[in-house]
């Protein structure tokens, strides 16, 4: 039997005149993520999305891909019919013969846009459910507390049933709210808050510093994969990695030590702003969060700040450890981010930081560096990486 997928709209259908534009976006998204996986129909009515395989479509692989789209609530594999009780009837006893045989109680539930129906909601999970426990009766019906519960929705082009739907990503489609930079590095912190601020519709490009020889190349390679394996939510992205070992040497042979980690991130966010007035990017997204190490304490992060006109967007600021390493693991990042090859964040990194500087004795620190110098340096040796989900 044919089957479609049928995807229900998240925070769009809170827009007002602008809508459009966002259901758009979000609809490009979906029939770029499908390319790979066959020839699709795609379309939206009444807050719906509505995916149709044609012959050779990978349902299957469509359906999993569609649970990283943000901008989905929920997803559902149904099947159309007529719409008339009868067909509808028939078709949820046959396309939900597994689910019934296997279920020990059910439920209907009917939504019914189409007011010209001729039957109200309760009256069609009345007549359907009672068709179904003709069919099967080892299965009995429970509308408190079913193990199945059976949906029909009649729509304006035909009536559907499903079977319960699955979670979608939810928020924004990515796009829909301008284009941010983001630091990438090979740690969990970093994949989960570029995750996050993908989630609210923002597409990201990805920065990241490598440091040769005091890093690896499997640490580089580690960086890309972690990019990749973000590209199933944020769609394709094009990482930017900055040459960043003459930086920090500088910054080791110039610099009092306690200041080594704040000077080095000063220096990322001079480039991350560069990177981002190139591409029309809007913002720096960064994966601090407060307290975690010596360079995330308020005064250290003021300080770090200090050198861009930006804003600097941080997820995961007020989040427990433990709450980014379950996303980690939802977004199938955390496995690669826990391997053991490190980043430049791990360089020189000093004995005892300063961990509540002032930003004036933070520029007294660095003012014996080339600043203007070092950071055209680092951009002029940029290696731009297209990443695209396999």
């Amino acid at each position: 039997m044919n089957d479609i997928i049928l995807l229900k709209l998240g925070e769009i259908v809170l827009k007002g005149l602008n809508r459009k534009s966002f259901e758009q976006k979000l609809m490009g998204n979906i029939r770029r993520r499908l390319a790979p996986l066959g020839n699709f129909r795609v379309y939206c009515l009444q807050s719906t999305v509505y995916v149709e395989g044609e012959e050779g479509a990978d349902m299957d692989a469509a359906f999993e891909a569609m649970q990283q789209v943000f901008g989905v609530i929920s997803l559902s594999r149904a099947a159309p019919c007529e719409k008339n009780k009868e067909a509808i009837a028939r078709l949820a006893i046959e396309y939900l013969r597994d689910e019934m045989e296997s279920a020990r109680s059910f439920k209907v539930e009917s939504k019914r846009s189409d007011k010209a129906f001729p039957m109200t909601s309760i009256e069609l999970s009345q007549y359907v459910g009672g068709e179904l426990a003709d069919a099967y009766p080892d299965t009995a019906v429970d509308v408190h507390d079913p193990e199945l519960t059976v949906h029909i929705e009649v729509r304006d082009l035909a009536a559907y049933v499903h079977a319960a739907p699955v979670p979608g990503a939810g928020g924004m489609p990515v796009g829909s709210n301008g284009v941010a930079v983001t630091l990438l590095s090979g740690g969990i912190d970093s994949p989960v808050s570029t995750y996050m601020i993908a989630k609210r519709g923002v597409r990201l490009i990805p920065v990241h510093f490598f440091s040769f020889p005091y890093t690896s190349q499997q640490a580089k390679d580690k960086v890309v994969e972690l990019g990749r394996q973000l590209t199933a939510y944020c769609g394709r992205m094009t990482m930017e990695v900055v040459p960043f070992t003459h930086i920090q040497e500088e910054i080791r042979d110039k610099c009092p030590e306690e200041y080594f980690t704040l000077i080095m991130r000063r220096f990322m966010m001079r480039i991350a702003q560069h990177i981002a007035e190139a591409n029309g990017a809007k913002a720096i997204v960064t994966g601090e969060n407060l307290g975690q190490v010596a360079s995330q304490t308020m005064e250290a992060m003021a300080s770090t700040q200090a050198v861009t006109h930006l804003p600097v967007l941080q997820p995961l600021i007020g989040m427990d450890k433990e709450e980014i390493i379950t996303i980690a693991r939802k977004i199938g990042t955390f496995d690669t981010s826990i391997l053991p090859y490190e980043d430049c964040c791990t360089v020189f990194t000093p004995r005892h930081p300063r961990t509540r500087p002032q930003v004036s004795e933070v520029e007294a620190a660095e003012s014996a560096l080339d600043v203007d110098t070092l950071v055209q340096e680092a951009i002029q040796g940029i290696e731009r990486i297209s990443l695209d989900h396999e």
